[in-house]
């Protein structure tokens, strides 16, 4: 039976990956490793600095001593890392949104990229451009922040939140072939959009990330 280790920023997505690992991956046994203050230390220093990617190829290193047959990392902000990393490991590593990158390269031209901390919006946007430049593709990428919304969900606010990341998809999914959402949080605001506001694909990462994974880890 092959394990899967999950590295998260945010103990509030191990329940999401949990569902998704019980819907997806039935015969795979996974385990979590999480540290919420790596995203509150690159908003600290404004950047992904070079002792936050030691601390994650650090736990991409315990995850392998224990007994991890593949790593997913499920925090886009540390993408770049996790790709800095994943060549030392002994073991296949994931970072979430590249799945959800390929998809969208694969989808359309015209891909927007919505974020509510610019941390994210940075690395991810990044991302789109690399796997469409491995592909040959030719894009246009329109990355869009908004403002606020984070820290009204800090705050508690969440409604806040959801309305402001509400309106933004809505105009960018306008002048938009495929919308990439950078953050997996942002993903529970699509389902309060109108029929008419998802005529286009909007992706969220988790999902996508756990179907590449099923794809490899259940055969």
């Amino acid at each position: 039976m092959p394990t899967l280790a999950l590295i998260h920023t945010s103990a509030t997505l191990v329940p999401v990956f949990a569902q998704l690992c019980a819907a997806k991956l039935p015969g795979v046994t996974t385990f979590n490793i999480v540290d919420d203050s790596l995203v509150r230390a690159i908003g600290a220093k404004g950047a992904l600095t070079a002792d936050i990617a030691r601390r994650v190829a650090g736990y991409i290193a315990s995850a392998e001593s224990g007994g991890a047959d593949q790593i997913l990392v499920t925090c886009s902000s540390i993408g770049p890392a996790v790709e800095a990393a994943a060549p030392f490991a002994a073991v296949p590593v994931l970072r979430v949104d590249q799945p959800m990158a390929d998809a969208a390269v694969r989808t359309g031209r015209r891909i927007g990229v919505i974020a509510t901390l610019p941390t994210t919006l940075g690395p991810t946007s990044d991302l789109v451009r690399r796997r469409a430049a491995a592909a040959g593709r030719e894009i246009a990428l329109e990355p869009v922040l908004c403002p606020g919304a984070f820290e009204a969900l800090m705050a508690g606010d969440a409604a806040k939140h959801d309305a402001l990341v509400a309106a933004a998809l809505r105009d960018l999914a306008a002048r938009s072939d495929v919308v990439v959402l950078a953050q997996a949080s942002m993903a529970r605001v699509v389902e309060t959009l109108a029929a008419a506001d998802r005529r286009i694909p909007i992706l969220a990462s988790p999902p996508l990330a756990i179907d590449h994974l099923a794809g490899i880890l259940n055969h």
